[in-house]
């Protein structure tokens, strides 16, 4: 659809309920009544890519007559959750879902599976009082990956994590994820009620047994006895999600109304491709996702670490090398014949034999698909959004790899040259000397380290949190510091020449 909203005098309609009628002669909108539904799903962390891809599947089995007592009730824990709250609620929580494909056409739905929001600064109690009630079977998450306070070196929960003091205290009043949900397990089961699921949907290596992890440990130190009950009782299955979905911009919102009529405050747009593998592994019961294309399995293991080590860590190969060459947007790198051979050498070369079978799943074809994905020109997913929070990233995605390849004596010069290109962009100038807008939730720790380099080239990898202790790898460090004085030399598009030719020397 390209309409032209001047051109066809197409009144402007606000997203609410009493204005479906309407809008469902313009887009679909949702074919159930929604004061019908009632939500059995508890969502915690309302974005764009829960509102792209969960919240998508479980519109579909409504549209379909299905899983009418499995809508979801939205929560936000953090201030930047109010604005979420603010819109939601003034929109029904409804909103806009586009699909951009890459030949130009905009594919868009309005979206009602989200049938309540509630924000936890306002009232932990309303919360609490939610997860507690028995129509609630399933708690998700999508928390960031720093989310779960688990240490990066360790694997165990870090109880001094940001928030977790305070929701530790005696009679505190819970103000984070653990201390909201912990605090309604404990009323279930003191009241003799199943517990919930709790369901991840973060880009983490074995999502449910972490959250496993984290729950069970900040239940333990807050009560005694119920970090073991948490352990034995609740179900955490394991997901892997895949849906790539840029953050909503000023653009998206023009867009949407000038083709559509729809004055939407946060719409969400993604690419056409969507995946979700889960392990069926539930407390109560589910909706039956499998009816709308979740692959519900036993073992999500090796889909998995397909998408983390192939999808996710290549975005780290696109993001630090597509900022330092100059561009804005990943397709713009996507679609560089060196960034795509480059890609290829490192899914190729280094990631997939990392990899165990993926049934079902043809590997060379799913590269390729990779690459063609992050080439789509409409979905304009920014290079900044690739380089943020890379403490949390580059040690859970491309790490993995590193370890992998040094154990079986394998190649590790690409994935070496992703880690120091993170370290030449954490300096904070880039090659044109305009600065960088590192985000990360270590940022002053980077940079700082990154600032140290041309006295100590070794100097960022010198943090036993993110690194271990590769810094003291001499297999590693080589091909490392190779790398690194290649792009401060010759710079991030030479660097990429040599490294797909084979002859960086960094000399």
């Amino acid at each position: 659809m390209r309409a032209d909203l001047q051109a066809q005098h197409m009144e402007m309609l606000s997203l609410r309920t009493d204005s479906l009628a309407q809008l469902g002669a313009r887009v679909p909108v949702p074919s159930y009544d929604r004061q019908m539904v009632t939500a059995g799903i508890v969502h915690f962390g309302v974005g764009g890519f829960h509102r792209a891809h969960e919240a998508m599947y479980v519109e579909s089995l409504l549209n379909a007559g299905h899983a009418r007592d499995w809508a979801i009730c939205g929560v936000g824990v953090m201030p930047a959750d109010r604005a979420m709250q603010k819109t939601l609620t003034a929109q029904d929580c409804l909103y806009t879902l586009v699909l951009k494909h890459a030949g130009g056409d905009y594919e868009p739905r309005v979206v009602g599976s989200i049938i309540d929001y509630l924000y936890a600064p306002d009232s932990a109690e309303a919360v609490v009082r939610r997860l507690v009630d028995d129509a609630t079977r399933i708690v998700s998450l999508t928390i960031t990956e720093g989310g779960y306070a688990i240490d990066d070196v360790t694997g165990r929960f870090n109880p001094d994590a940001p928030g977790i003091v305070g929701d530790l205290e005696p009679d505190a009043i819970p103000q984070t994820v653990f201390g909201l949900i912990t605090a309604a397990l404990e009323r279930r089961r003191s009241t003799g009620r199943e517990p919930f699921t709790i369901m991840s949907c973060d880009n983490l290596p074995g999502n449910g047994a972490l959250a496993r992890e984290a729950f069970s440990e900040f239940a333990g130190l807050r009560t005694p006895g119920l970090g073991a009950w948490i352990e034995q009782e609740v179900r955490f299955p394991n997901s892997m999600v895949d849906r790539i979905t840029p953050v909503t911009t000023d653009e998206d919102r023009a867009e949407i109304a000038a083709r559509f009529g729809i004055d939407d405050e946060w719409p969400v747009v993604c690419e056409p491709f969507t995946q979700w593998v889960l392990e069926d592994s539930f407390n109560l019961s589910r909706p039956p996702l499998e009816d709308v294309g979740v692959q519900v399995v036993a073992d999500v293991a090796p889909y998995e670490l397909m998408k983390l080590r192939l999808l996710n860590a290549s975005h780290q190969g696109l993001g630090y090398f597509g900022h330092l060459c100059g561009y804005t947007y990943v397709h713009e790198a996507a679609q560089d014949p060196l960034f795509r051979r480059f890609l290829r050498g490192y899914m190729d070369q280094e990631a997939t034999p990392s990899l165990d079978p993926v049934p079902g799943v043809d590997l060379a074809a799913y590269k390729e698909d990779l690459i063609e994905r992050f080439s789509n020109p409409e979905i304009r997913d920014t290079i900044a959004r690739l380089c943020a929070e890379s403490s949390d990233r580059i040690p859970k995605w491309l790490l993995p790899v590193v370890r992998y390849q040094l154990s079986a004596g394998g190649p590790i010069e690409l994935s070496a040259a992703i880690v120091a290109s993170w370290a030449r962009y954490a300096e904070g100038v880039d090659e044109q000397g305009h600065l960088i807008e590192v985000v990360d939730r270590r940022r002053d720790e980077v940079m700082a380290r990154a600032a140290r380099q041309a006295s100590d080239p070794t100097a960022f990898l010198q943090s036993p949190d993110l690194f271990g202790g590769l810094a003291s790898n001499e297999r590693f460090v080589e091909p490392y510091l190779t790398a690194l004085r290649s792009l401060h030399q010759q710079g991030a598009r030479r660097t990429l020449e040599l490294l797909t030719d084979g002859t960086l020397s960094g000399k």
